[in-house]
């Protein structure tokens, strides 16, 4: 560098006292010497030769980088991750997964799986990428139970087996969940999903929950049991007439009699053990067998106090069905309808209020109150219908929740909730009445109350509750592989703040462990 500096300079060293001297002989008028042209000459030498150095080190640093990023046995194509460097630049952008896509739930699901392996090479991670799973970083600790895949994934006509029979072969083979309606109720597939692959090295999707090899060193036990599924493909009314055997009822049998022969049952009573029974229908045999567990539910209507309640359980939203409105531009003014509802209104149980508010709102103007169907058509109108409507109504229907809230959520219509008994999935963490209008029964029923107080809401306050619909919408949104604060990680994270209680309920389990071994 010394001599390289030396010979750089000398030049213009030289030029400097050739132009002062240059200036001194004009001015005596005497002509200025020619400049020596082997001093040229040693002077473009010296230029080209920094040149070519310098562009050696550029290069050198460029392919330095990128061969430790790039795998040459990589089978994506570059332009591939467009895609998933979208996806995870902002937490906002949320694919999704609906049967009403141009892409199928398989193919999304899918080419999201593969661009997720992809990445986890060595050097593939966007920078903007969020960061990984290990046991440190993440909040909870799971053990998860190993079993057979008749609980699970095999209930999925698409799944392929490993070896062992048990998982899939890879997570490129993770099969995708059932479509249409089944869906509302895959809270089970989406954790169990998440779950199974957080141990993967380098795993670009955010953590909150990571699998640990021993019982003894998790924070809660997971049971992935896909019991509404089971419920849905097995159990339904009418299928039990024609089959000789209930499918459903022989795998909670089962279920049951394989947990209370784990060590990590008895040491617990069940208390530190997660079961996912979402569909209000799922495990229904044996929900007294498994009341000290911990329950992921739809809400509370079909349980008894004893069995699930708030204090214990976590309530998860439902997946929503209607695709996710992504770029909303719908202000009050475009959205002309003031109130929209689209489903079944003779209900059984509590829905008894959706015939009396039908008859009170059927004729107002400005509202669309109308029986609905599941297919295809029905998914049409009630997206469009949502996403240019500025309230969407949600009743009371068998249960005291539906699916439709989170349809309502992700399509922006300000949701107004009539049901008296509904609880709402991590409303520990979200004040809902920031962007829903709740409206008890009573109130709901005198006459020209509810059409009254929705045209009360002039449009600065509604385009408030709008612009948080579109913060949180999020949320309440499954996908694999995760993104950040999306409904898979706000489970998990309503699950481990239930932390506190569960081992309060496990050291009084244990007082008198002494005497029961006695």
């Amino acid at each position: 560098m010394i001599t390289l500096r030396t010979m750089w300079r000398s030049p213009r060293a030289g030029r400097m006292l050739s132009e002062d001297n240059d200036d001194q002989v004009s001015s005596k008028g005497i002509k200025p010497p020619t400049r020596n042209y082997e001093d040229w000459v040693r002077k473009g030498y010296m230029l080209a030769t920094v040149a070519i150095i310098l562009s050696i080190c550029v290069l050198s640093g460029f392919f330095l980088q990128h061969s430790h990023g790039l795998n040459l046995d990589n089978k994506l194509a570059t332009v591939a991750y467009i895609p998933y460097l979208d996806l995870v630049r902002s937490e906002t952008l949320v694919p999704e997964l609906n049967p009403s896509s141009a892409m199928s739930q398989s193919d999304t699901v899918d080419k999201k799986i593969v661009i997720q392996q992809e990445l986890q090479q060595p050097g593939g991670r966007s920078s903007s990428s969020p960061p990984g799973c290990d046991a440190q970083s993440a909040r909870l600790r799971i053990f998860m139970y190993d079993l057979a895949a008749e609980f699970h994934y095999g209930m999925i006509s698409e799944f392929k087996s490993s070896k062992g029979g048990i998982w899939p072969r890879n997570v490129s083979a993770i099969p995708p969940y059932p479509g249409g309606l089944y869906q509302q109720h895959s809270p089970e597939y989406w954790l169990t999903s998440d779950l199974l692959t957080s141990t993967m090295s380098d795993r670009s999707a955010p953590c909150v929950a990571f699998r640990v090899d021993r019982w003894e060193d998790a924070d809660l036990i997971f049971v992935p049991f896909f019991a509404s599924l089971s419920y849905n493909k097995y159990g339904k009314p009418g299928e039990q007439q024609v089959k000789a055997v209930d499918r459903n009822e022989v795998l909670q049998v089962k279920l049951v009699k394989f947990l209370k022969k784990q060590a990590a049952w008895r040491a617990s009573g069940g208390s530190d053990h997660v079961i996912v029974i979402h569909h209000p229908n799922s495990m229904q045999m044996m929900r007294e067998e498994l009341r000290k567990a911990m329950f992921v539910v739809a809400d509370f209507g079909r349980y008894g106090k004893e069995v699930a309640n708030i204090q214990k359980d976590v309530v998860a939203p439902y997946k929503h069905v209607i695709p996710a409105f992504e770029q909303d531009t719908n202000s009050f003014e475009v959205r002309t309808m003031l109130l929209f509802f689209q489903g079944a209104i003779v209900r059984k149980e509590g829905g008894v209020i959706r015939q009396q508010l039908h008859e009170m709102l059927k004729n107002e103007h400005g509202v669309h109150f109308v029986t609905g169907n599941t297919g295809s058509e029905g998914f049409r109108t009630a997206t469009g219908g949502m996403r240019f409507s500025k309230f969407c109504l949600n009743l009371a229907g068998d249960t005291p929740s539906s699916n439709r809230l989170f349809d309502s959520i992700v399509s922006h219509c300000v949701p107004v909730v009539i049901s008296d008994d509904i609880e709402l999935p991590y409303e520990d963490f979200l004040d809902y009445t920031d962007f829903c209008v709740f409206i008890n029964s009573s109130d709901a029923l005198k006459p020209g109350f509810v059409i009254n107080l929705l045209r009360s809401i002039d449009s600065r306050e509604w385009t408030r509750m709008w612009k948080k619909l579109q913060q949180v919408d999020r949320h309440f949104q499954y996908q694999h592989p995760a993104l950040p604060d999306d409904a898979v990680n706000m489970v998990w994270k309503a699950i481990a703040r239930k932390i506190p209680a569960i081992k309060f309920a496990l050291h009084r389990h244990r007082r008198y462990s002494r005497s029961r071994s006695s």
